[in-house]
């Protein structure tokens, strides 16, 4: 890993495009992100990808590798990321608090993949990018990254599309009409959302 990304004491680096993890790796750490985005992906033979999984900071990466699963999809960083290393061989001698978050943010990650099976299945396009937003959004939220109505969105319209399953065109033509109908604001890699329970009703979520 030392030959794809900077190690310095307890934390590595990573630029983007480079992999914090490959396919069947066997992983000697679990990380949490502490700057920077991430995604796990799948490639189709003839090169689509579907990104299956968004690591954002404060999310640990990924926690099932201390019992010895090999990553079944690559992970690759988004932007720069910087991450604690946490080494996997050491996670039972550690305090059971810090055991449990490790589980809990497990459980939570399994939480977010059912959700996105419900929304690949059966949401519209803008149900869709709007269910995006918002996880998003909440997610940054809770690690004290939004600023008022706004956070960093450092996706392209391709990581949107390869998230929800849609085409870059129909990506586009959905944010369009997402600003039209004053839901979101986007601007220079920054995301506005001017009423969060209206961006929650158009996903067709529960109320927060």
């Amino acid at each position: 890993m030392a030959s794809l990304a900077t190690i310095a004491d307890d934390h590595i680096q990573f630029r983007p495009h480079q992999y914090l993890a490959r396919e069947a790796d066997r992983p000697e750490f679990v990380y949490r992100i502490e700057e920077g985005w991430a995604c796990r992906f799948r490639l189709l033979n003839d090169g689509r990808r579907q990104i299956t999984a968004l690591f954002l900071p404060g999310d640990y990466c990924e926690p099932q590798w201390v019992l010895g699963h090999r990553p079944a999809q690559p992970i690759v960083a988004l932007t720069n990321v910087r991450a604690s290393c946490i080494p996997c061989a050491s996670i039972g001698n550690r305090p059971f608090d810090q055991q449990r978050r490790l589980w809990s943010a497990l459980a939570h990650a399994l939480d977010r993949q059912s959700d996105w099976l419900v929304t690949l299945g059966r949401r519209t396009a803008l149900e869709r990018i709007a269910h995006l937003l918002c996880e998003i959004f909440e997610r940054l939220s809770r690690s004290g990254l939004t600023y008022g109505q706004q956070c960093a969105l450092p996706l392209t319209q391709m990581d949107m599309a390869d998230l929800t399953g849609l085409t870059p065109v129909h990506v586009n033509r959905t944010l369009q009409s997402m600003r039209s109908a004053a839901l979101i604001e986007l601007q220079s890699r920054w995301l506005r959302i001017p009423d969060l329970s209206a961006l929650r009703q158009a996903a067709c979520l529960a109320p927060a």
